[in-house]
């Protein structure tokens, strides 16, 4: 079946026999009247129409009809039908226009930013460009790789740029993929900062669902926007049927990093996701292994024909995919004078080792690790480095390295092979079994040190402590609260322990307490689980590396867990630094020393580590760095020697230096470069301009103000509604189907603040920013008990609907103001095969033929708004107005017609580019030629097709009693 214009009038086809339903548009299924709210084309299915009822039986009930399997009725703009608006002040035409005016997704030509400013957050334009370049219309579809340094903001960068899709009628459905520990971070920021609300699934939740739909039916369809693990949907053969049937509005992947090793699990997964989804936004600080064909493959998620040869390409051919700054980035710098407080400097801590470590020092120096002209009892030459890095985290980590490593000699069963080196092991077994937190220096550094710096049981101050060891982080929990002067239950609730051993709700629990001013915790010691996405600034500027990493990214990221926007004091870093006076000893001065002083001066004069050693990966760092010690290369003549190879190398010339040496200068022609124009890393210095978004209400304070009045009359009743004048708080309670709407709503936050009893909601800036703040010093939640109403919170889109849905069905308003002679109000638009609006125009047409492409403009000069008074009369009866209508459309028609060429050259010239550039892309494969012609077809789908839609909203008649005026000339 197909969708259908209500009318016995004859419809003139659309030449291709698209189905356009604007947002906003009501339609007529199944006996029923509905809102349509969305429609996207299917692959099969014909238009997929999301609608919320309006006839009585379906009132407030949602619902998805596809025009493949339903008769979808749009009403006939011709046989509109005008009706007398009798409100007071015409409030209710001007609400109904613009809740249409809201409601209309903005069209693809529109590249400009409609909704930064609306948002709990600070006006950054580097923090905007992101969403500047995925609407600039260089790529076919929004796709991009946010690869900004730790600290800088990516998930606001990202929460703007899915604003700004939902707008565009691109973000209905919104999967968000992120590692475990980050989960409720990344869902927190979204809602409290956009009112982008995401329900939380693990695979418990996923499970739930699927007991509660019809067997068979997909468990992904049940929300619309939901944020997952990575961990939970890598299990490709639980889930891969689901993901394989579902399509998606935009797809966000946070630290992507993690996808580029071919075959792996999360590879996978990618693979899956990418090809089903519009929009694809891709995260990660570290984004690039030091291998360019790996990472071609991650850039060949965003666009399969963007590289024509993996092993050679420049920045310049991916710079519409990608974005990437530091913090000492031109523009980022003077964005954040005074709003983040440079770092400190690393400050090494050394720690003159104890007699009973210094024994140990020694067995390892004369039996492991001999120096040039010794041998070491290890037939493993890298197991000496696993022990020693052991010791120089603590005795608790040797112990349980030396068990391990004796346990698996034993299983061998080769004496005379391994009877050497079990003895040696032996011997260290007994020079550290008998070790307490007494003959630890750098425990007892680390006491001197929180208590320098303030912890304590009469102290706020906290501190997060590093350790690479579970073994080291599980001992100093059990020693450490009492040595601070911690008692009873304040030395358990005092410190905190986080690896990746615990489950992602006790990781997750871990951030979420530490991130609370009253909540008892002062230590987090954490792993390097925490040293990627994990916001710990928030009660915190004080760093302690217990032990260092051996790698300089590793580093990085550690520090950039408090070294990040937010953070109001200077951050602090402390390192521990074992020393040994035994000859020979390679205790901390010999690695770990050198490695933070390597990474402060990569820090200051480059903006990152990264690029230091030439190899972009922490784990490829430390096992070259390992290797070079043993070929006898002191560490700053390893991070030399690499960074020199990878200089030389043809390939990583070609990209790497670009991607990393370059990071922070402008992009190529920046200098000339248009501000709409997002020029990749460099862009403009100009801040990204705003979208001329149509509005009648000078804000959406004063619509949401008038509309709760129009729908609800007697809201201080029906709705309990409370009003702080002062403040601008608004409480109420919820009514029913507003309360159905909730469930899109984090469950925690539902749960946990009540909303189903009562929302507490505000538009005034300071006082959301106010209730977010106190959340983050509550011990009981951390979500807000008030939110910011934005335009896309769900209490301003159900009012909104509310509007629209007291409008009749193919009704339109008579509206008496200062007009010469009758005036229709006409919305045309027009779509691409996708469905998807190219051109919104809003005209008014006089009886006379004249068409005005500016409605707003032409509704002011004509008196409409909050003052004009409705004089209940008319100057022609609705019949005489209604027989007008035919003419009015054709007229409009016409005018958008003689323009639509102009319109459309902005989206044609970049799309001719684009299928410019995948002409000379070839791939000797099938495989290739298929996504050849795939994306081909694609560009084409982008390109507006066919008639415009019509439709009739209102008609402006002249007060009879008032002084003529001459009419309108075409």
């Amino acid at each position: 079946m197909t969708a259908q214009q209500s009318s016995t009038a004859p419809v003139a086809p659309r030449p291709d026999g698209e189905d356009q339903f604007p947002a906003g548009a009501q339609v007529f299924v199944r006996d029923e009247v509905w809102l349509v709210r969305n429609s996207v084309r299917t692959e099969h299915d014909g238009a997929k129409v999301d609608v919320v009822g309006v006839s009585d039986f379906v009132r407030d009930q949602e619902a998805v009809f596809f025009t493949g399997l339903d008769t979808i009725e749009l009403i006939d703009p011709r046989r509109t039908k005008l009706v007398r608006d009798e409100s007071s002040n015409f409030r209710r035409s001007r609400l109904f226009l613009e809740a249409v005016l809201r409601k209309t997704a903005l069209p693809q030509s529109e590249r400009r930013l409609a909704l930064a400013d609306s948002f709990l957050l600070d006006s950054l334009p580097y923090q905007r460009r992101p969403a500047e370049l995925a609407l600039s219309g260089r790529n076919l579809r929004p796709r991009l790789l946010i690869a900004d340094v730790v600290g800088l903001g990516k998930t606001l960068e990202i929460g703007l740029t899915l604003a700004e899709l939902i707008r565009r009628g691109r973000g209905e459905r919104i999967l968000v993929v992120t590692p475990q520990h980050v989960l409720e971070q990344f869902q927190h920021e979204l809602w409290t900062r956009f009112a982008i609300p995401l329900v939380r699934l693990d695979s418990v939740g996923i499970e739930r669902i699927q007991r509660e739909i019809p067997a068979g039916r997909n468990p992904f369809t049940y929300f619309k926007r939901v944020i997952v693990s990575i961990d939970t949907l890598k299990n490709t053969d639980q889930y891969k049927h689901h993901l394989e049937r579902i399509n998606w509005d935009a797809v966000v992947i946070d630290e992507s990093h993690n996808l580029i090793n071919r075959g792996s699990l999360r590879n996978q997964l990618a693979q899956i996701l990418a090809p089903r989804t519009d929009a694809l936004i891709l995260a990660s600080a570290t984004p690039h292994n030091g291998d360019a064909k790996s990472f071609a493959e991650l850039i060949g998620l965003l666009d399969p024909a963007a590289i024509r040869d993996p092993e050679h390409y420049r920045a310049e051919d991916i710079e519409h995919l990608f974005i990437r700054r530091t913090k000492i980035s031109p523009e980022v710098r003077e964005q954040m004078k005074g709003q983040w407080a440079d770092r400190g400097p690393s400050q090494s801590v050394r720690c003159a080792a104890t007699p009973a470590e210094e024994k140990i020092f020694e067995e390892l120096a004369a039996v492991w690790l001999p120096g040039e002209n010794g041998t070491s009892v290890s037939g493993v030459p890298l197991f000496p480095y696993t022990l020693l890095k052991s010791f120089l985290s603590s005795h608790a980590a040797l112990k349980a390295t030396v068990s391990a490593r004796i346990k698996t000699l034993e299983k061998k069963d080769e004496p005379t092979a391994t009877r050497a080196e079990l003895a040696a092991l032996r011997t260290l077994q007994e020079l550290v079994e008998p070790l307490t937190e007494a003959d630890s220096a750098k425990f007892a550094a680390l006491v001197e040190q929180l208590k320098a710096i303030g912890v304590g049981p009469k102290s706020d101050a906290r501190v997060v402590v590093f350790s690479e060891r579970v073994q080291t982080l599980e001992w100093l929990r059990t020693v450490l609260p009492a040595a601070l002067g911690f008692r009873g239950r304040a030395a358990e609730e005092s410190t905190r322990v986080m690896h990746g051993g615990l489950s992602d709700e006790q990781q997750m629990q871990c951030v979420e307490d530490f991130g609370l001013a009253d909540a008892p915790v002062r230590v987090l010691l954490t792993g390097d689980v925490a040293s990627e996405g994990v916001n710990l600034h928030r009660q915190c500027h004080q760093l302690i590396h217990y032990d260092v990493p051996w790698s300089l990214i590793r580093i990085e990221q550690r520090n950039g867990r408090i070294d990040r926007y937010g953070q109001a004091h200077q951050p602090q870093f402390r390192a521990l630094i074992l020393t040994s006076e035994v000859e020979g000893a390679k205790d901390d001065t010999v690695v770990a020393e050198r490695l933070l002083d390597r990474e402060d001066q990569a820090h200051r004069a480059l903006g990152t580590a990264e690029a230091v050693t030439g190899l972009y990966r922490a784990e490829a760092e430390e096992k070259s760095l390992i290797q070079d010690l043993l070929r006898g290369r002191t560490v700053d003549e390893s991070l030399d020697a690499h960074r020199a190879e990878a200089e030389a190398d043809a390939a990583m010339d070609d990209f790497l230096a670009d991607f990393f040496g370059s990071v922070g200068d402008a992009g190529p022609g920046a200098e000339n470069a248009d501000p709409q124009d997002t020029e990749g890393k460099g862009a403009g210095t100009s801040a990204p301009s705003n979208a001329a978004v149509p509005r009648l209400f000078t804000s959406t304070a004063e619509f949401l103000d008038e509309a709760l009045s129009e729908v609800f009359p007697d809201a201080t009743t029906s709705l309990d509604l409370h009003r702080d004048t002062e403040s601008g708080l608004l409480s109420f309670r919820p009514p029913t189907d507003l309360v159905h709407r909730l469930k899109a709503l984090p469950l925690d936050y539902v749960r946990e603040q009540r909303l189903r009893e009562r929302l507490l909601v505000t538009f005034n800036r300071r006082l959301a920013e106010h209730s977010l703040k106190r959340a983050r010093e509550s011990s009981t939640s951390s979500w807000p008990e008030i939110s910011l109403l934005t335009d896309l919170h769900p209490v301003v889109e159900w009012l909104t609907d509310k509007v629209l849905v007291r409008l009749g069905r193919q009704e339109a308003l008579i509206i008496t103001a200062d007009v010469p002679e009758p005036t229709y109000l006409v919305q045309g638009v027009y779509s691409n095969p996708l469905g998807r609006p190219t051109v919104v125009k809003w005209m008014g047409v006089t009886r006379g033929g004249t068409v005005e492409d500016d409605m707003v403009g032409l509704l002011h000069r004509s008196g409409v708004g909050p003052t004009m008074a409705n004089p209940m009369r008319h100057s022609e009866p609705a019949p005489a107005l209604e027989a007008g209508i035919p003419d009015a459309l054709a007229a409009a028609e016409q005018f958008l017609d003689r323009h639509r060429d102009a319109w459309d050259e902005p989206l044609r010239k970049p799309i001719d580019d684009y299928k410019a550039r995948l002409g000379d892309w070839e791939q000797p494969t099938l495989a290739g030629e298929r996504t050849k012609k795939s994306l081909a077809s694609l560009a084409d789908s982008l390109l507006t097709t066919g008639r415009p839609l019509m439709r009739v909203l209102a008609v402006l008649v002249p007060d009879p009693e008032a002084p003529a005026r001459p009419p309108s000339t075409a």
